[in-house]
């Protein structure tokens, strides 16, 4: 089976879509940015390390020191799809990190988005 294009494609190129995303609704990248580190366990300077070295999706999930056991909490549709039911992992990790920035952006607090 072919890999989606997401897999390749890199993640310092969408990066910037999460933060504008984010800023266009009054939050911050700082924000954005302790969504991703909550997710991945990547420290900022990691996450820094790899949008520098232009990671694809497939790697940067790959490459994640521990992604959090919570994530298994996200739930909901994205993109029409529900993310409980993706069975390809890679997919429904890019699809956790989709739908934490939509509740970012669509005002949620971080305790919500961060399932503290």
């Amino acid at each position: 089976m072919t890999k989606h294009r997401i897999y390749t494609t890199s993640f310092a190129s969408v990066y910037p879509h999460y933060v504008a995303k984010a800023e266009k609704k009054g939050r911050t990248k700082e924000e954005v940015d302790e969504i991703i580190r909550w997710l991945t366990g990547y420290s900022q300077n990691e996450l820094e390390r790899q949008i520098e070295h232009k990671t694809d999706f497939e790697n940067f999930f790959e490459e994640a020191p521990q992604m959090n056991q919570s994530r298994s909490f996200i739930k909901g549709v994205i993109c029409g799809v529900r993310i409980e039911e993706i069975e390809e992992t890679t997919r429904r990790e890019i699809r956790y990190l989709d739908k934490l920035i939509d509740e970012l952006a669509k005002g949620k607090t971080m305790v919500k988005i961060l399932r503290k």
